[in-house]
């Protein structure tokens, strides 16, 4: 059985153990020296099952685009192993590493940036082929593109366009074409739709979805809009300040959170029915993020949450536990606070409707 997960360690594609990335802090002209680092990711566990899409969600700065690009060792973690399909991806380097990233693959956040304005989409989507040698044949090769541009929504004529003849959604299509040229079996999908307009977001969330079901695809997704995951993610975790703090099925996150921020992450979502709207508790979080330099003492959220209890939550740090089948919870007071024996400081008052 996984530690992580509590599944049979078979069908775990990804397993993060205790990852730390931390980012020196240099001072000096001359000479550097560090200073102090930046806490990025600190000491995340979790497992990502074959087939399955797990969401990554968090206010930003809480260090979830950093735990995706530690996953595919764009980043080299500072502590903890990175492994994947049973291979510790923290030690490798060169030829060994090259080759397995063939099985894994990203799609980044601005379809525009990432993709090089000097090339076609065919240039683009064969460079990654030829990389790992599965573009040797040309006519083997003109069929998978063709394969590619339709499986996304692409006509052949895109082949020999430039991106920036391309809308948003698109040049997010061909994006996530590259991403499949190689045949992955995990994508990383950071803040996939958050660039595009909301008409073309649902059509390329479906299209990811088609596309899990055609290849059988392992997605990580990583989201600040909770509606994007609630939609797409069958498992998800919710990121705070370098740490998992809440993971649990998609259902019974949205069903009933259990961690203060969580909480406070979903009562700030609209719902569209004015009457649930009105009547519904809303909880406002007091205070800024703390600095990932220089994170606080104990539970990390404590200097923000309506239910700080000073003498645990301000010097003992929660571990990640499981308190519900396959719900695990980084709070002291869990259980106090789902069952109402534990009220919060005071009661936040709901916030004015904004236009």
């Amino acid at each position: 059985m996984s530690e992580t997960s509590g599944v049979m360690s078979e069908d775990v594609l990804v397993e993060l153990r205790d990852v730390k990335v931390h980012f020196p802090i240099k001072k000096g002209v001359v000479l550097d020296r560090t200073v102090g680092h930046v806490y990025a990711v600190d000491g995340v566990s979790l497992s990502i099952q074959r087939g399955e899409t797990y969401g990554l969600v968090g206010e930003s700065g809480c260090g979830k685009s950093t735990l995706g690009r530690a996953v595919l060792r764009l980043e080299k973690p500072t502590g903890g192993e990175v492994v994947f399909d049973g291979t510790d991806l923290s030690g490798m380097k060169g030829e060994e590493l090259r080759k397995m990233r063939q099985r894994m693959q990203m799609v980044f956040q601005d379809p525009l940036s990432s993709l090089d304005p000097r090339q076609s989409v065919e240039s683009l989507l064969v460079e990654g082929m030829r990389a790992h040698g599965l573009a040797d044949d040309k006519a083997s090769t003109d069929k998978r593109l063709r394969e590619l541009l339709d499986a996304v929504g692409l006509p052949p004529t895109a082949l020999r366009k430039y991106p920036h003849e391309f809308s948003g959604g698109q040049r997010q299509r061909v994006g996530i074409a590259r991403a499949l040229s190689v045949g992955p079996e995990l994508v990383v999908a950071d803040e996939p739709v958050s660039a595009l307009d909301v008409s073309v977001q649902a059509q390329v969330l479906n299209l990811l979805e088609d596309l899990q079901e055609e290849f059988g695809l392992t997605y990580l997704v990583i989201a600040h809009d909770l509606a994007v995951v609630r939609h797409i993610a069958d498992r998800v975790g919710v990121m705070y300040l370098g740490g998992i703090v809440e993971e649990s099925t998609s259902d019974d996150l949205y069903g009933q959170p259990l961690h203060p921020y969580s909480k406070a992450l979903l009562s700030a979502v609209p719902v569209p029915d004015p009457q649930v709207e009105d009547g519904r508790e809303q909880i406002l979080l007091t205070g800024d993020l703390p600095s990932p330099a220089n994170p606080p003492s104990g539970c990390r959220f404590h200097t923000r949450c309506p239910w700080r209890q000073e003498e645990r939550c301000d010097t003992e740090r929660p571990a990640l536990r499981e308190i519900g089948a396959g719900h695990r919870v980084a709070c002291h007071f869990a259980e106090e606070i789902r069952d109402g024996e534990l009220q919060p400081r005071s009661t936040p008052e709901a916030a004015a409707p904004t236009a």
